[in-house]
């Protein structure tokens, strides 16, 4: 963790949730070249854990850091920030 009892939260899209109590999320974030001055999209991916299994695809969530789940899942959902909107 960065700082003493700090836990990291980042906003993201759920891009997969077909695994069982587990969601995929993308977090994007702008960062600007180092050297060219434009404004770049860097994304990464987390899985995080969803206990109530009430993501779904598309939906927009907070992820905290918590202690290792599973080998690849270190986070949690928080809350959902907004459903998917529906076709």
């Amino acid at each position: 963790m960065s700082e003493a009892g700090v836990k990291r939260r980042l906003t993201g899209r759920v891009v997969s949730d077909k695994m069982q109590k587990t969601v995929t999320v993308l977090v994007e974030r702008r960062v600007k070249h180092a050297l060219y001055g434009k404004i770049m999209t860097r994304s990464s991916k987390y899985h995080a854990h969803d206990e109530a299994n009430e993501c779904k695809e598309g939906d927009l969530v907070t992820i905290e850091e918590c202690r290792p789940i599973a080998r690849t899942k270190a986070w949690r959902v928080v809350r959902l920030v907004e459903r998917a909107k529906a076709v």
